[in-house]
């Protein structure tokens, strides 16, 4: 998969990790996700995914810190959670939200079996353990979607590994070396600005 990192990737890493911030981090970092996978909804069917959306990203923030403590790079451990997301569009029939296109969704999966599987994470279960005791919301489905699925935002091609575009625009795999020094009030929520997910 392609995604983005940034200063303030980093800066969302150490916020989510500290006492009293990470609350704020977390609400902020739920409602950017939520909206800008919203924007990529039909419009017909945004509000009615709204509450399904808000908790299943509250429940991949714990993914994401759980694979940051095994040892996970910044972007490998933010892009399980974006696999997770595309798990749970693709077994609604959300196709027009996938980042990826369906048909790499078991290639997605391999590279992070070890993962998944030790979460009881899959494809039909994206949350696995994460899903909090009382669930989570549920929202209609469009599963007529998946007999001939569009993904007008899905890039294919990046399933081998996780590549990552920087700020400069060049595309690396693995993502960059975390900077040295990362200040908390880059994250989202510290401060009033917004940032990419």
């Amino acid at each position: 998969m392609k995604i983005n990192q940034n200063v303030r990737h980093f800066a969302s890493r150490k916020a989510l990790e500290l006492p009293v911030v990470s609350d704020l981090v977390k609400n902020k970092l739920v409602d950017m996700h939520t909206g800008i996978f919203l924007k990529k909804a039909d419009a017909d069917h945004r509000e009615e995914r709204r509450d399904r959306l808000d908790a299943f990203f509250d429940a991949t923030m714990d993914t994401y810190l759980t694979a940051l403590q095994a040892g996970a790079p910044e972007a490998e451990a933010r892009e399980i959670t974006h696999i997770q997301a595309n798990f749970d569009f693709y077994n609604h029939g959300w196709t027009e939200m996938m980042e990826f296109p369906s048909d790499e969704l078991d290639q997605h999966y391999d590279r992070y079996a070890e993962f998944f599987e030790r979460h009881g994470i899959s494809i039909d279960d994206p949350l696995g353990e994460f899903e909090p005791a009382g669930g989570i919301p549920d929202a209609p489905s469009t599963p007529e979607k998946l007999e001939e699925p569009e993904h007008p935002y899905a890039e294919g091609g990046f399933a081998d590994d996780v590549y990552v575009q920087g700020p400069d625009g060049e595309v690396r795999v693995g993502g960059q070396e975390e900077p040295d020094e990362v200040d908390v009030t880059d994250a989202p929520g510290v401060s009033d600005d917004d940032a990419e997910a």
